[in-house]
């Protein structure tokens, strides 16, 4: 069988006027050589889910590689990206493990919302996203965004410290400095240099963070010199909600997730079509299944949720090269990657210390994707319903705001999300009743330049 791929040109060389469209390819070992990039691009950041929640990276990455191929194969080998662990379920799966609770809890609760989106995916593709921007126009998105990476500001400080809720004995001073270590080579690394490594600042500062906490004797190296070099990925079975219907009481923390998928995975589409100037709105809907069946494969198997990721549009902007084909092979390289539990060792040495270095800048950054939804829509925030729509949940996410009813819990991301659709929805209502009209700002999905990632 023919593979679908055209060789573009010569298939060495990429002319400076033109990029190569997701059906054409470079001669295969420059098309594995690209492949690897986006290995690398991801690398980083589907592994800090992993490892700030506990969840195995060996599983996350087989899920990485897997929903990957499965999106390219739903969206018709038309839309070129690599799925890798979203941060918007990091909120959600510590609420759920907090206390004790075992990772198949939040397994849960990844599966469920694969579930959801898959459907959302599924209505897009049929009517369009109308009803989503009528529902949740800018002001809203951007709330609910924004709050999802404020909320988790706490967990940031613990880290920061060398975790001393479950470690007391720690050294919080020395944690502190390699902490402040992490985040300046962080700093440094996005300013000083450009292209690929500039935009691979957060693994790299990650890594410089690493060596200085081997330095000081932060990193215990007892389980990676146990750990075997070929080996299964670590997977656990999804929690049963039927044998423990406590588990339902989870879903209103991950609902959130799913405007957050939403956003990201739209933004992706609308970015993708700009730059190989294709109107790809159509597939829209595709992705939104692709991603949605890839995240109920992870829940199913103990992986991360997944979500298109930006750091990969970077690699396709610097190289000029859009080709499927290159995810194809990182798809693959991804999932034999996986059968290493001595990466998954490796990646489960890193101290809290590097953590709080990398996150109290990872977590404002996912808060800040909510404000330039905002700005990409020109919310108008002389309006006081803007006004009121964006302040009230924002500080019931960063105040972290609780609500039991029952076995049901309500987080501050929930409550948060809850306060912001109804907000909105309220003071529109009653301002049409006093004066007959409202106005209301551009639906979300019509920003110029799409809604960047975020995980």
């Amino acid at each position: 069988m023919a593979l679908p791929w055209k060789l573009h040109g010569d298939g060495k060389r990429v002319s400076p006027d033109a990029i190569v469209l997701p059906e054409e390819r470079m001669t295969w070992p420059r098309t594995v050589g690209f492949g690897a990039q986006h290995v690398v691009a991801m690398f980083g950041a589907t592994f800090l889910v992993p490892l700030i929640t506990g969840f195995s990276p060996t599983a996350t990455l087989f899920f990485s590689g897997l929903g990957t191929l499965l999106f390219l194969l739903i969206t018709g080998n038309r839309l070129p990206s690599y799925l890798g662990s979203s941060f918007a379920f990091i909120a959600p799966i510590m609420a759920a493990t907090a206390g004790g609770g075992d990772l198949a809890r939040a397994s849960f609760g990844i599966l469920a919302i694969g579930v959801l989106m898959a459907i959302v995916g599924l209505v897009v593709h049929r009517f369009g996203t109308g009803w989503i921007n009528a529902l949740m126009p800018p002001v809203v998105m951007g709330a609910i965004v924004a709050l999802i990476g404020f909320n988790l500001a706490p967990a940031v400080k613990n880290n920061w410290n060398g975790d001393p809720a479950n470690n007391p004995d720690v050294d919080q001073a020395l944690s502190s400095t390699i902490a402040l270590v992490t985040i300046v080579a962080i700093l440094l690394i996005t300013v000083v240099f450009r292209g690929l490594i500039g935009r691979l600042s957060i693994v790299l500062g990650m890594a410089v963070g690493y060596v200085a906490a081997i330095a000081v004797g932060l990193v215990d190296f007892a389980a990676v010199g146990e750990a075997a070099w070929i080996g299964l990925p670590a997977f656990h079975a999804v929690g049963n909600p039927f044998a423990d219907p406590s588990l339902w009481g989870l879903l209103p923390a991950f609902l959130p997730v799913v405007l957050v998928l939403l956003a990201e995975n739209v933004g992706h589409v609308k970015s993708v079509g700009l730059m190989i100037d294709r109107d790809l709105d159509a597939v829209t809907g595709r992705a939104l299944l692709a991603d949605g069946v890839s995240t109920v494969l992870a829940g199913f198997g103990g992986g991360s949720g997944t979500t298109t990721y930006g750091e990969n549009i970077g690699v396709m902007a610097a190289t000029r090269v859009y080709s499927t084909a290159a995810y194809w092979i990182a798809g693959t390289i991804a999932i034999l990657l996986s059968f290493s539990p001595k990466i998954g060792a490796v990646i489960f040495s890193v101290p809290p210390a590097v953590l709080g270095g990398v996150t109290v800048a990872l977590y404002g950054l996912i808060g800040l994707i909510g404000v330039k939804i905002w700005i990409d829509n020109r919310v108008d925030f002389s309006k006081p319903i803007n006004q009121f729509s964006a302040a009230i949940p924002l500080i019931v996410g960063i105040a972290d705001f609780t609500l039991q009813l029952g076995s049901v819990v309500f987080n501050g991301i929930a409550l948060g999300t809850l306060a912001a659709i109804a907000v909105y929805h309220l003071m529109r209502g009653l301002a049409r009743l006093r004066s007959g009209e409202v106005a209301v700002a551009d639906p979300v999905v019509t920003a110029k330049t799409g809604v960047p990632t975020a995980r």
